[in-house]
């Protein structure tokens, strides 16, 4: 955990049972998605983003036609500075699961940021993402957030 956490109390939710997921083998959904990212865990706290409610199925598009995924995540408190990381959490998970000819949109929910903008458009630029992960230390906190310690995680 860091020190001088912004949300020091942040609402933990209880994790849903992951039901079977049945659809045709080669289709990308949503649910696939989430189930990907779903254990990343906070940067600050020892709850992954779906415990925190930083994301949900719902905030997970996908358009297999268009080659497309759209992650739109919320984070805890209006002036959250990890919101950064997560979404390069978000991003390098999708990276190493999905083939690359997906076009990925990682977004802040409307309202939810204080900067928003920014943030949407660090993450969707492919240079200052790359620049980004070449940070040594950046790159350490990153992977600490996807080492799930969840047995359930795949």
């Amino acid at each position: 955990m860091t020190v001088g956490m912004i949300n020091a109390n942040p609402v933990v939710h209880e994790r849903p049972e992951r039901a079977a997921h049945p659809h045709a083998a080669d289709a990308l959904d949503p649910l696939d998605i989430f189930d990907t990212v779903r254990d990343i865990k906070d940067p600050e706290h020892p709850y992954s983003l779906e415990q925190l409610s930083v994301l949900s199925e719902e905030s997970i598009s996908v358009d297999e036609k268009l080659g497309r995924i759209q992650i739109t995540f919320t984070p805890t408190v209006q002036h959250c500075s990890m919101a950064t990381v997560i979404g390069l959490c978000l991003r390098l998970k999708l990276m190493q699961n999905f083939p690359p000819h997906f076009k990925v949109d990682i977004k802040v929910a409307p309202g939810s940021l204080a900067n928003e903008e920014s943030v949407n458009k660090q993450l969707n630029d492919k240079e200052r993402v790359a620049a980004a992960l070449e940070n040594p230390n950046l790159r350490q906190l990153v992977d600490e957030c996807l080492c799930s310690n969840d047995p359930y995680s795949h």
